[in-house]
């Protein structure tokens, strides 16, 4: 694919809304027949814009209480140790996000937990081991007003 039409752009914005849409309600919301529809959502696909699906689940009900962003600060910035602490901060799966970032720190992590012992705990034995870490600083969320949200296609044109 080297460029997105308008068709390419409504399809991406129905599957940020919706992507349990079945291909005819798809087709029909982005003023398509089903087959045009369809085949586009696969180079989309195949592509690299679409990424997969999954369900958003509310962290809350299923016990995870606390949100913590933490910011780990490296030792060294080097090539291998950092490759080798970014690998093991993708085996962590109270990690939901993380980022390399400029300024003070290396990386910033989105972090769940049941509760603030529990985040301690976690903290303690797991990110504080974690190679190469040499300080953390954590806020903790006390309140989300907006996450999860659909990216921005107005950009692209013909989105929303």
């Amino acid at each position: 694919m080297e460029a997105l039409d308008k068709f390419d752009v409504a399809i991406l914005g129905e599957l940020q809304q919706d992507a349990r849409l079945t291909n005819a309600e798809l087709a029909q919301r982005v003023g398509l027949s089903a087959a045009p529809c369809w085949r586009r959502v696969r180079a989309l696909e195949q592509a690299g814009f679409i990424l997969g699906y999954r369900a958003e689940i509310d962290r809350r009900k299923i016990g995870l209480g606390v949100l913590a962003f933490v910011r780990l600060d490296a030792d060294r910035n080097t090539g291998g140790v950092t490759r080798a602490m970014e690998e093991a901060i993708r085996q962590i799966p109270e990690v939901v996000s993380c980022h390399y970032i400029s300024g003070t720190g290396t990386f910033e992590l989105q972090v769940v937990a049941r509760d603030l012992d529990s985040f301690s705990q976690f903290a303690r034995d797991v990110l504080l081991h974690l190679p190469n870490v040499k300080d953390m600083h954590t806020s903790f969320s006390l309140g989300e007003v907006k996450a999860g949200g659909a990216l921005p296609l107005s950009h692209l044109g013909g989105g929303r």
